[in-house]
């Protein structure tokens, strides 16, 4: 496991995960899934999006999240048209539309944590963030929700006693050893959230993931968890 990880914010004005199983109208996760995460991340490093996810199995890649602005979800109709039925007509004589309502995250902003076993794509990353570049447009799930990004740092860390302690990023509940110490005026939820895909780019592992709507950090005992040098524990996805 490596012993240094990149910590970087990012945020935007609106998101969209979207649920798997919501169709007519599209329900979004809170935070992004660590498969959306690993999008964003390969968008940044110039990844080609349809073998991208090769390089984040977890054997390889190791990826947290913190949710550092309240959870805040609002609902928006979306016009959508039909590109298959049009062929080659041009987007303005197109008439059929259909209007979906769908539901974002509004004001989103988290904290990533990555580390990874390939010491040239974790600098190449490293650079790119430094220098605030990317080669592809960084998004939250949609296309036309761009993203922006800051580089917070490289931190050493180090594995964390498997005891109480405040958790800042959000928690896997198969990393739970207790039931957590829930604090009065905590808002709690927790959603199953997909985790990683395999070679024909289906979701092969699902994760039901622990957090606090207000970001708030968790008091919990649990494994696999993990210090950081600037004073926050985390939890991989």
């Amino acid at each position: 496991m490596p012993e240094s990880v990149i910590v970087f914010d990012v945020w935007g004005d609106y998101a969209h995960f979207r649920k798997n199983y919501s169709t007519s109208s599209p329900l979004t996760y809170s935070f992004p899934p660590r498969t959306a995460l690993s999008g964003l991340i390969g968008a940044i490093t110039g990844l080609d999006k349809t073998g991208y996810f090769r390089q984040f199995y977890k054997v390889d890649a190791k990826i947290g999240c913190k949710i550092l602005a309240p959870v805040k979800k609002v609902r928006i109709g979306e016009n959508l048209i039909d590109t298959k039925s049009t062929g080659s007509m041009k987007m303005h004589l197109i008439k059929n539309r259909t209007q979906i309502r769908f539901e974002f995250v509004k004001d989103p902003r988290y904290r990533i944590y990555f580390c990874h076993t390939d010491e040239q794509f974790y600098n190449l990353f490293k650079y790119l963030l430094t220098n605030h570049q990317s080669v592809y447009t960084p998004c939250f799930g949609l296309s036309q929700l761009i993203c922006n990004f800051d580089f917070v740092g490289e931190f050493g860390m180090k594995r964390s006693p498997e005891e109480f302690q405040t958790i800042d990023s959000v928690v896997p509940g198969k990393c739970l050893l207790e039931t957590p110490d829930f604090e009065d005026g905590g808002e709690y939820f927790s959603e199953v959230m997909p985790g990683e895909m395999g070679e024909d780019r289906e979701v092969t592992d699902y994760s039901e993931i622990l957090f606090e709507r207000k970001g708030k950090a968790i008091k919990a005992k649990a494994k696999e968890l993990w210090a950081v040098e600037n004073d926050e524990r985390i939890v991989f996805l």
